[in-house]
């Protein structure tokens, strides 16, 4: 593994440069109730080349029989044979102030045995919200992104990308829209994506630069906004000049890791006290190799093959390093590189300067 030289081109990943780093006030809050709602539908495919679910799945042909059942064909869900039919989960997401008529994307997904929904057809489903309504109905044909390929019982099997969820672009129609009007708001209430109470001053206090006395922080993530006069015809207006409202946003002091994948990532603020370290490395090689033994001519003698395996240890020894007090994140960089360990190495140094109290930043694993 790559020693940890890397971890400059994380931090600038992470935006932790020694210069502030001004961002728009979109890009760190968002109004109260202008947000997206999760869609939910169940439905069935038709038209699949034999990919389709198998008799297990009762549930399918059931959803048929039904099906076919309100267009005034009855039928025994018990003599369905096919497999050019799949049951299907239909999710999909509602933007803000999507309207009647509106046309917005699906993703489908099998629930039952398909092997591929390849060339399939959606027909018409219902998606709900969480409160029960439907607002949407999608019905069209699926785009999977590639294709799965069986040359029969035996054969060879070709799969490119997942065979068993697609989507139907524009494929749902917004049928109720979301019971929320925001012209009629009496105030606007912005809430920050990260709590942290630094931030949300100095959002308020950008704010307050640029309106007047209008903005008040209500806790760490929230911040309460009146609508002068002048705007309260204007709302629209007055939320596009909020949005792009430049602040200064703080940041907590974090170093958070991956010890799965080696990663480590640090914060802007991550400082290292004084400390002293000695990191070791043991390394244990086993060689293994076979022993042929050769009978004498003509002995009657049988070849005697046998395995043979050699084990050594060899342990680096420890070198006691002082790491001077880093008082910015280019120095803690410099210092952990001058270690010359691997990042996994270095999860543990950092494992250790925490407990040791030298770690002045939240260590956080995941």
């Amino acid at each position: 593994m790559k020693k940890l030289t890397i971890l400059g081109m994380v931090i600038l990943l992470m935006g932790a440069s020694l210069n502030a780093v001004d961002v728009r006030v979109k890009d760190i809050a968002a109004f109260e109730g202008v947000r997206d709602n999760q869609l939910i539908g169940y439905g069935v495919i038709v038209g699949l080349e034999g990919t389709g679910d198998t008799i297990q799945n009762k549930f399918t042909f059931q959803s048929m029989a039904n099906l076919l059942d309100k267009m005034g064909l009855k039928l025994d869900p018990s003599a369905f044979q096919m497999r050019n039919t799949a049951a299907v989960a239909v999710t999909a997401t509602l933007p803000p102030f999507s309207r009647v008529g509106s046309k917005i994307d699906v993703t489908v997904s099998s629930i039952g045995s398909a092997k591929s929904i390849q060339g399939g057809i959606l027909l018409i489903t219902p998606l709900k919200a969480a409160d029960g309504e439907v607002y949407a109905v999608a019905q069209g044909a699926i785009s999977i992104g590639g294709f799965n390929i069986s040359q029969g019982v035996g054969g060879t099997n070709i799969q490119k990308n997942h065979a068993n969820v697609g989507r139907v672009p524009n494929g749902a129609l917004v049928e109720k829209e979301v019971n929320f009007n925001f012209s009629s708001q009496p105030y606007f209430t912005l809430v920050m994506y990260q709590s942290d109470f630094t931030t949300t001053t100095r959002v308020v206090n950008s704010i307050n630069k640029s309106f007047g006395d209008v903005a008040a922080a209500v806790d760490s993530r929230t911040v309460k906004i009146m609508i002068p006069e002048t705007y309260t015809q204007q709302k629209v207006l007055m939320a596009s000049m909020l949005e792009n409202l430049v602040v200064e946003p703080d940041t907590q002091a974090k170093v958070v890791v991956n010890e799965r994948t080696g990663t480590i990532v640090f914060g802007e603020n991550v400082r290292i006290s004084k400390v002293a370290l000695a990191h070791g490395n043991i390394t244990i090689a086993i060689k293994s190799g076979f022993d042929v033994s050769q009978p004498a001519p003509f002995s009657g003698g049988d070849t005697v093959v046998t395995a043979r395996r050699e084990t050594s240890l060899t342990e680096e020894p420890a070198r006691f390093t002082v790491v001077e007090q880093a008082p910015t994140i280019s120095e803690v960089v410099k210092t952990l590189n001058s270690l010359g360990a691997t990042p996994r190495d270095i999860i543990a140094i950092l494992q250790a300067m925490k407990s040791a109290g030298a770690l002045q930043a939240e260590l956080e694993m995941i």
